[in-house]
């Protein structure tokens, strides 16, 4: 994606070196500077309220993989409201978080949820656990995540690297437009390398660094004139440089045996009673057999739908907790 350079930016570079290594005064003033920015500019989400317990953050945090904030409100609101606690959703079987996940996408986020709920209710008498080694160890929990829910609910001190973090870094640190596809050994150290020593304010870095990548450092046309730390950035300084990766294309949808996942549990999601629906009504909803046939075995395979004889399927029902 070709960008433009800043107006008030020098000439672009032919390969744009990484930024020095920051020494302690300008480590703190860069945290300095990024922390008051979030003071005056970060939205108001009921995840970030003082009264949000571990358990709203962490179904904030599993909601928010891939999926912008706007789409995430309605159906994070009925969520805990519905559930308010781990236990609370491990009682009931796990399609019916499929089923309230509704359009949210990405459905095997909703039973990755449910079971770490189970896991709570059963390891942790139905509690977040504080230790970072025992959030790693609940299923569907991986590394970005327990970071996330160990900072942001409990005040620690972790690199937390999700996609508007690692551009932000890429940007500052390394001068270039983009991070890797995957996350590196490269950038890790870069992250602990910018941590604040006092782990609350090391939660609030995490999350101001995370909020400066999804208002200012966006992917796409990045508001640089209205960034706080424009004057330190190496990407900028280096004329804006346009990507020189693999070529960054947008994920489609329409046709694809994702759309038609989705269709297929939409219809799932619709039943009322004992949730079986016959395979010709699933049939009715795409006109490629051979398409459907496969997105319906996938479902299967990852669990989100579960045959209950020949012909009829529903949502998972799993066995029952506590």
């Amino acid at each position: 994606m070709n960008v433009s350079p800043a107006p008030d930016a020098p000439a672009p570079s032919a390969a744009p070196a990484a930024a020095p290594a920051r020494n302690a005064p300008e480590r703190a003033a860069l945290h300095r500077t990024v922390l008051d920015w979030y003071r005056h500019n970060a939205r108001d989400l009921p995840w970030r309220r003082p009264e949000a317990s571990p358990w709203e953050i962490m179904v904030s945090e599993f909601m928010l993989q891939q999926t912008p904030v706007n789409r995430v409100l309605p159906m994070y609101l009925a969520w805990v409201e519905r559930w308010p606690t781990p236990a609370a959703l491990a009682a009931e079987p796990p399609g019916e978080a499929v089923r309230a996940w509704g359009r949210l996408g990405y459905p095997r986020r909703a039973l990755r949820l449910h079971a770490a709920a189970t896991a709570m209710t059963e390891r942790h008498g139905g509690r977040v656990p504080e230790d970072h080694a025992e959030l790693l160890a609940l299923p569907g929990i991986g590394e970005y995540t327990a970071a996330a829910v160990a900072s942001f609910a409990f005040r620690q001190r972790h690199a937390v690297l999700d996609t508007n973090v690692r551009r932000v870094f890429a940007r500052i640190e390394d001068g270039v437009e983009y991070p890797a596809n995957a996350t590196t050994a490269a950038e890790r150290r870069t992250a602990r390398e910018l941590l604040p020593a006092d782990a609350p304010t090391a939660a609030r870095w995490a999350v101001a660094v995370m909020e400066l990548g999804a208002l200012v450092c966006t992917a796409r046309n990045p508001a640089c004139e209205r960034c706080p730390i424009a004057d330190r950035c190496a990407w900028r300084q280096a004329g804006r440089p346009a990507h020189q990766g693999p070529p960054r294309r947008g994920q489609t949808y329409a046709g694809t045996d994702r759309q038609v996942r989705g269709r297929l549990l939409a219809v799932l999601r619709e039943v009322a009673g004992d949730g079986e629906v016959p395979q010709a009504d699933l049939d009715a909803v795409w006109h490629d057999p051979v398409q459907r046939a496969r997105a319906l075995d996938g479902l299967v395979a990852d669990g989100l739908v579960e045959p209950v004889r020949p012909g009829v399927y529903r949502l998972p029902q799993g066995p029952p907790v506590g």
